[in-house]
């Protein structure tokens, strides 16, 4: 519809400039001495509008022609930008894919654009990782070094390859300078466990999985387990003396020193450098938090020596447990050796054989037979004594 308005009005307009020329008496005369022309004023017009459509077009042609390198430049530099952000697609897609090769070669095409260079290069250092081209690798993560606003991403790039290449230091180095400007977040203190965990600064690991604990970070399980290896690191070194190992255990939180894993490793580390005292303190407040029976084994071998206080307070305290798990084999086993030491003959007896009666494992069934076959020797009773020496030695060869 809108073309059809057009078209009439431009009828509309042709047939009035018709008109009006035919109409029109005007002429214009030029003096140029000793010349002179005269033209109608419709001729003037036209001549008018031919001379000024021929300059405007000569003015557009030199200023075309000016400007025509300035646009050959234009449309180089477009290309470049299309060519390499295309080539940075395709390495994206190539490193997603797999196909670290095509990556690295597409990454190169990239890198050809300034504005592209940084982030190709950490592609392509990512796919020569992936190739197990490491000194590669570092050539191009070192190629981004003087773009300071790709400075987190190199560093984050730089500890993640690193730590999987398990090169612990290089890649702490590589975190201690992204702390030192500032940069702290999860995924940066994930590799930051990592890399400690590899090169086994367990002291640091735990803070870290503190820390990752406070964010929701890491699954219960990893903690869990990544916290029971910190803490057997920690309390099983064979060069700490008695001093540095109470260091060691006081500095572990309240809450974790009742865990079963870490009282048992502790005590145990107590029990064989002779502290037996703490070994016992340990056992007697982490079980009533959570029942673990190798805390009773490590509670058996620290007893205290024989009639002493101590020991009467182990037997009330494995009375007192009784209660709550009266079939417990190692329990039973327990207070059986402590009755023994004391020499509390019948109660000896009876915790022994409910020991045997309960015992699901070869372990239990030998220790109960020989501490048997050692009380009825003390008793007398060689017959009953040689019985249960036999079935401690039939327990040992199954």
């Amino acid at each position: 519809m809108r073309f059809f308005i057009r078209l009439i009005i431009l009828f509309a307009l042709a047939v009035g400039l018709a008109v009006g020329a035919r109409f029109n008496p005007g002429n214009v005369v030029v003096f140029y001495p000793p010349y002179r022309v005269d033209l109608s004023l419709n001729f003037f017009l036209f001549l008018t509008l031919v001379v000024f459509i021929v300059v405007y077009f000569l003015v557009r042609t030199v200023i075309t022609a000016q400007r025509l390198p300035y646009k050959v430049s234009l449309y180089r530099q477009s290309k470049r930008e299309k060519d390499s952000n295309k080539a940075l697609r395709d390495a994206l897609k190539a490193l997603f894919e797999g196909r670290f090769g095509h990556a690295e070669k597409a990454a190169s095409r990239a890198i050809e654009l300034p504005e592209n260079a940084s982030v190709s290069a950490l592609i392509a250092a990512r796919a020569a990782h992936h190739m197990s081209q490491f000194a590669r690798r570092d050539a191009w993560l070192a190629s981004v070094e003087s773009d300071a606003s790709h400075r987190v991403a190199r560093l984050v790039s730089a500890v993640e390859l690193l730590v999987d290449q398990h090169q612990s230091e290089q890649a702490l180095e590589a975190i201690r300078e992204l702390n030192a400007s500032g940069t702290r977040h999860i995924q940066v203190l994930r590799w930051a466990l990592k890399a400690n965990q590899q090169a086994k600064k367990w002291p640091e690991v735990l803070k870290l999985v503190r820390t990752l604990d406070k964010h929701r970070a890491l699954h219960p399980a990893l903690s869990s387990r990544l916290r029971e290896m910190a803490y057997e690191d920690l309390l099983n070194r064979k060069s700490d003396d008695a001093e540095s190992l109470r260091n060691v255990w006081f500095a572990i939180p309240a809450a974790d020193r009742k865990l079963p894993f870490v009282a048992y490793r502790a005590a145990k580390a107590f029990s064989e450098r002779d502290l037996h005292d703490d070994a016992r303190s340990i056992v007697e407040k982490a079980l009533p938090v959570e029942w673990d029976e190798r805390l009773l084994r490590i509670y058996r071998l620290s007893a205290a020596s024989d009639g002493s206080a101590a020991l009467l307070s182990q037997i009330e305290y494995c009375e007192g447990w009784q209660k709550d798990h009266p079939n417990d084999a190692e329990l039973s086993l327990t207070l059986g050796v402590l009755c023994l030491r004391q020499k509390l003959w019948g109660k000896a007896q009876r915790n022994l054989e409910d020991a045997l009666a309960n015992a699901v494992d070869g372990v239990t069934v030998r220790e109960a037979n020989l501490q048997l076959a050692q009380l009825h020797d003390a008793l007398g009773q060689p017959e009953e004594a040689a019985k249960h020496y036999r079935q401690c030695a039939v327990a040992t060869l199954l």
